[in-house]
Parts: C-alpha cells; structure tokens; sequence
C-alpha cells in the first residue's frame, strides 16, 4: 500500500458502467485517503450502446431481431427480459441500471483508461501479461465490475486481490442469486463483497450485508433493493482492507449454498413462475398505490367541495 490510511483502487469494467456502480464508485471516491488510478475495460465486449440504452419510448424493428437472437440463447427467459422491455416502454423505469460510458463518468476522469481483449477459454477470461503487470504496479485492489468470469494472475497481482459483488449470500444462493431468490419468494435477501478465487462464487468474504423484501413486487425491484446494499458495501469493503489486522474469511465448501445455473432459468417452468410472480406484483402494486387511503378520500372530498363552491 501507498500508506496506512491510502489505498489505490483499480477497475475492471465494461465500456459501460450501471448507475448504481457509478454510486458506490463516487461515495467511495469521496472517503479519505482513496485513489482510483486505473481503470481497465474490456475491449472485446460488443455490448456498449451505454447512455442511449437509458430511453426507452417503442418497440422497434431492431427489437424483433433482438428478441429473436436472445431466443435461441435464453430460451424461455427470453419472455421474463421481454416483459420487462415493455415495462420500460410504459414508464416503469429502473435509473439503478441506466449505463454510463467508462469515458463519461465523473468519478473516474482522473484515472487511466486502459482497454484490453481478454483471452476467453470455456466461459473464462484471463488478462493479457501486460495488463495484469500495469495493475500491479498501480492498484492495490481490484473492483469487478466486468470481464464476466476472471481467473489468472490478475486475481494476485494487487495486494488485496480483485473484489466483486455477487447479490446472494453465498452460503445459500450462489449463481443466479435473485432471480432464484424471487422465485422462492424469500422475504429477505442480502449481498456479498467477496475477494475472488478460480471458483463461482466461493471466493473469501470481505462484506455482507441484507435487507428485507418487503415492498418488492417484481424480481427487477429485488435487483434495486440488492444494488442499493451495494453502493455503500464498496466502501464498507474497501475500509475493512485498509485495516493491517482485518482478514476475508473463507467459507468452506460444505457451507457454500446450492449453484443455481443459468441453464435453471431458461426452463419453462421456473421462467414460468418468475413472469407468473412479476404480472401478480405489478398488479398488486397498482391496485395497492390506487387504494381509497383516508388521505385520498379526503383529497377527494376535499377537491369536489370546492368545485361545488364555485358552482
């Protein structure tokens, strides 16, 4: 480290960062004594409409032809991503997961960017020598949040490792976590700052932290509860690390919770229930927010009286 209070955080991203990444990389940006010199994003993601990805007003052609592609790789979850474009059309928005492009973030404007092609071999990435000989040099740690699957030197050469969220407790839900968590229709969930190893989710714990679902009709509205424990589980994160006698502790793999793969989801049942569970809540929802409160009555009553005084 660059001294007892100083730490150098690096990132790993996309072309493109979540808001509520953005969130938790400016509150931790704002803390005493944290420098963010580098940021590496992956040259090889072809995913990077970013800030134009944010508006959403129609169903467009384009979108057939995306439907369609996501198909034949999805399968049944395919329909739950639908719905949830359509609900974008109408006004049902998530701000937590608008996209910023890496070059237009505040936080970040000081840092060097530093783009590179990982090489990719049965779903993993490793970064290229260069790549992980310029992270150790100028970070102390790492924060993922790209590059999928990372394995190789880069998860060694900061001091304090690579760090990434994974939204589950690991020690119940590992894999898909919410959409798992939604479809068990669990009442609270919580999220986990782990320090990554060559496994799924079973890398040492830096954070943890959960919160109740109450209020979450949709599974979109359990990926925001859980992206709000996050913008501030960074900085917890980070701290903790900057403590000489603090140590991840490690799960040992007869705790780890039940892999949920992806493959789970594409299947017409689970895919079923989950779409099933997101029209029931946005329902409720409506019905609930629409509910003859006392206020509303009153506001009511209240708003026709006058029209009958000027009558």
């Amino acid at each position: 480290m660059t001294g007892v209070d100083s730490i150098r955080v690096g990132v790993l991203a996309e072309p493109y960062l979540y808001e509520w990444q953005v969130r938790a990389l400016t509150q931790l940006k704002d803390e005493p004594g944290v420098d963010v010199p580098l940021v590496v994003t992956d040259a090889s993601s072809g995913d990077a409409k970013a800030e134009s990805w944010n508006v959403k007003k129609r169903i467009g052609f384009d979108d057939v032809t995306t439907f369609l592609d996501v198909f034949r790789r999805e399968k049944a979850w395919t329909f739950v991503l639908a719905a949830r474009t359509l609900a974008r059309v109408f006004g049902d928005d998530q701000t937590l997961w608008h996209r910023h492009s890496v070059d237009n973030v505040d936080c970040l404007s000081d840092a060097d960017h530093l783009p590179c092609e990982p090489r990719t071999h049965e779903g993993w990435n490793e970064l290229p020598a260069d790549v992980v000989a310029r992270v150790a040099e100028d970070c102390d740690v790492v924060v993922r949040f790209g590059f999928g699957l990372v394995r190789g030197e880069i998860l060694t050469a900061p001091e304090h490792g690579v760090f990434s969220f994974h939204p589950a407790d690991i020690r119940e839900y590992r894999g898909m976590g919410p959409p798992a968590i939604f479809h068990d229709g669990r009442d609270r969930a919580g999220s986990t700052l782990q320090r990554l190893d060559e496994s799924i989710d079973g890398g040492e714990i830096v954070a943890y932290d959960e919160v109740s679902l109450d209020g979450c009709y949709t599974l979109w509205d359990v990926f925001d509860r859980l992206a709000t424990v996050q913008i501030r589980l960074l900085a917890d994160g980070i701290d903790r690390v900057r403590d000489p006698t603090f140590e991840p502790w490690s799960v040992p793999d007869d705790r780890l919770g039940e892999f949920y793969a992806r493959d789970t989801r594409r299947t017409l049942s689970f895919s079923s229930r989950v779409l099933a569970k997101n029209l029931a809540g946005r329902i409720r929802r409506r019905l609930e927010r629409g509910a003859a409160t006392p206020e509303r009555i009153r506001s009511k009553v209240a708003v026709r009286l006058q029209q009958l005084k000027w009558r």
